[in-house]
């Protein structure tokens, strides 16, 4: 083989593993482009029902792969852990949206941009977080997976009722009150509509996945290697993405928003979600907390700092958590929150299109910068997770389990020492 023959294989092997290694976005590209040129076969409602094929059947085919890889117990234990729900919903709910209101009333003062679209920023902040791909990427991230399905289920569930009440408060009177819905008398029907979403969608696939891993694990973990359930489950969302630009493109959401208002929300929107991201990171670590109580608690250490220890410290997450309430706390609902803004402004509102634009753009972007931040996070958590491992197979060695166990000893007895 002559040399620049060779060159030219390296450079074709170079091209393929790039190709392999960015699948994901090519193939968002493409399918993008089908929902642009023929929309009707994979919106809701249109050829395929993709509200029920992909808003019930690609989801669910996400959470039977979570719920054949996660452990029981572990899930158990996520469920209780309640400070991480209420950080979670702080941010969901309170933070982001309150943020997003004072820029929306900036934005209607500078007047560049239509004012339907600011209001649907307002609507996509006061969404839940979205059902599928935050506990996918807290996965492949490397952190607490069992946690994100917790969030997903509370907010959901939470979501129906105050993403409306928090819709009211901010329209209710001020600037914003030109977008007030007119009636929500259909939340009743949301609600049961949401419910059956989370039932079919998420219980009932989750559920089975546990119940298969506890009865054959052998075969259960046989499939884990050899069927590749990641990338299945990377193009289940891939679907997802697909039927909400089909849906978008089919109601002529894009075209009824002028060209500056699309530049800018592509950017704006890139920049409020790393800035959730970053509000969620420093609400799950507060540097204050780690600076307050860096010391461990020792036989010296006062009554007073061995309280305060006990209340805050566990308010200062581990990486692996943090990973979790980073992802849930900036992320929104794609396909509940189409339902959630129609349930309260009608199907035939005529400036709908509008506020459906920054909910698809939303939907999409998070999961693109979600999938840069993955390899970042999956870094900055290794050390816990390969401690985490070795823990799980017993070869923690003795040196690290000697000083665990006196580490347990000193607190146990300081706390015998505070009753």
């Amino acid at each position: 083989m002559s040399f620049s023959q060779r060159i030219q294989e390296i450079r074709h092997n170079r091209s393929l593993r790039f190709i392999g290694s960015q699948w994901f976005f090519i193939v968002l590209g493409v399918l993008v482009t089908l929902a642009y040129f023929f929309p009707s076969f994979g919106r809701n409602g249109g050829t395929i029902h993709a509200e029920y094929t992909i808003g019930y059947g690609a989801v669910a085919l996400i959470f039977l792969q979570t719920g054949l890889s996660m452990s029981s117990k572990k899930l158990l234990v996520n469920i209780f852990n309640w400070r991480a729900h209420f950080v979670v919903l702080l941010i969901s709910f309170l933070v982001t949206s309150a943020i997003m209101y004072g820029i929306c009333c900036g934005l209607l003062q500078w007047g560049k941009i239509d004012e339907w679209v600011i209001v649907g920023l307002v609507l996509v902040s006061a969404c839940p977080t979205t059902i599928a791909s935050n506990v996918m990427m807290t996965k492949d991230a490397g952190g607490n997976e069992s946690l994100s399905v917790c969030e997903v289920f509370i907010e959901n569930v939470l979501g129906t009722f105050l993403t409306p009440a928090i819709v009211q408060l901010y329209t209710s009177s001020g600037q914003l009150k030109f977008g007030n819905p007119a009636s929500d008398s259909s939340l009743s029907i949301l609600y049961r509509s949401v419910m059956k979403q989370l039932g079919i969608s998420l219980f009932i696939p989750l559920a089975a996945g546990q119940l298969l891993q506890n009865m054959f694990p052998t075969q259960v973990s046989w499939a884990l290697k050899n069927l590749n359930m990641g990338t299945i489950s990377s193009f289940c969302l891939l679907l997802i993405m697909w039927s909400s630009f089909s849906t978008a493109f089919h109601q002529k959401a894009f075209e009824s928003v002028s060209h500056l208002s699309i530049i800018f929300l592509v950017f704006f929107v890139i920049g409020i979600f790393l800035l959730f991201t970053l509000i969620s990171y420093f609400m799950a670590r507060p540097p204050l907390l780690d600076l307050l109580f860096r010391k461990e608690l020792s036989e010296q250490s006062s009554k007073v700092y061995q309280i305060s220890y006990h209340i805050f410290k566990p308010f200062y997450y581990s990486k692996r958590d943090t990973i979790a309430v980073m992802f849930c706390g900036a992320s929104k609902t794609g396909a509940l929150g189409v339902s959630l803004i129609t349930a309260q402004y009608g199907n035939n509102f005529r400036n709908l299109g509008k506020l459906l634009v920054p909910l698809t753009l939303y939907q999409t972007e998070q999961i693109v910068i979600s999938s840069l931040l993955v390899p970042l996070f999956r870094r900055w958590c290794s050390d816990e997770n390969e401690r985490m491992v070795k823990e799980n197979t017993g070869e923690l060695d003795i040196e690290s389990s000697i000083k665990l166990e006196g580490q347990s000893s000193k607190e146990k007895k300081l706390n015998s020492n505070m009753i």
